[in-house]
């Protein structure tokens, strides 16, 4: 299986990588600088220079050709002002999205955040921030041409994986390692049963497998 990762030397990204490397799969990753992509090999993974910010949808689909699976993964991250909230968090997510159907790759999963709404008020970075991550998951939503599942991580923490999750359309707010939330993206790749759901996902009482199977036709 060959999956594609946009936003591929981000912290989840790099974790999901070797895991996917690790099972045998073949896996890339969009990188925006050169001298990211040692950290990318390291990893398993191939390193595809392309910026998001700037790059069209013919370039993107280019890459995208003959991938089973894509996963948008990319952000922009603490420290962004508004602007690139809407650049990297909406456009290039909407981007990478019609790439993958020109491309024609169905399996898509797109990394989003537990509170998304395009209908969010207020007018901090945080806010911008998860009315851009509501308005992609909303894009991504009205593609037909898609077989897509949106993830909903929440407090993200550096704490090693445990592998216990809770992974349901409504979990409640609490803390997930980045470590799982690789984990759960990795079995979702692989399970197209979760296309059509958007999940909340938290540390829990599931093993990762048994989760993504519970959720998976429903």
């Amino acid at each position: 299986m060959r999956t594609v990762i946009a936003g591929g030397h981000g912290q989840i990204a790099l974790r999901l990588e070797r895991l996917l490397a690790a099972r045998g799969d073949e896996v890339a990753g969009i990188i925006r600088k050169a001298e990211q992509a040692d950290d990318l090999r390291e990893a398993g993974a191939e390193p595809v220079v392309l910026d998001l910010e700037s790059a069209s949808v013919d370039e993107v689909a280019e890459r995208l050709r003959g991938a089973d699976a894509a996963v948008f993964a990319a952000g922009a991250g603490p420290g962004s002002g508004a602007a690139r909230k809407d650049t990297v968090d909406k456009a290039a997510a909407v981007l990478f999205a019609d790439a993958a159907v020109q491309a024609g790759v169905r399996r898509f999963v797109i990394v989003s955040s537990m509170g998304a709404d395009p209908r969010h008020q207020g007018d901090e970075i945080f806010d911008v921030y998860l009315r851009a991550k509501g308005e992609a998951d909303a894009y991504v939503r009205g593609l037909d041409a898609l077989d897509w599942t949106i993830l909903r991580p929440g407090q993200l923490t550096d704490d090693a994986g445990t592998g216990l999750v809770r992974l349901e359309a409504r979990t409640g707010r609490g803390p997930i390692p980045r470590d799982d939330v690789a984990a759960v993206l990795a079995e979702l790749v692989d399970t197209p049963a979760t296309a059509g759901l958007t999940l909340e996902l938290i540390s829990g009482p599931a093993p990762v497998s048994v989760a993504v199977k519970s959720v998976a036709g429903n």
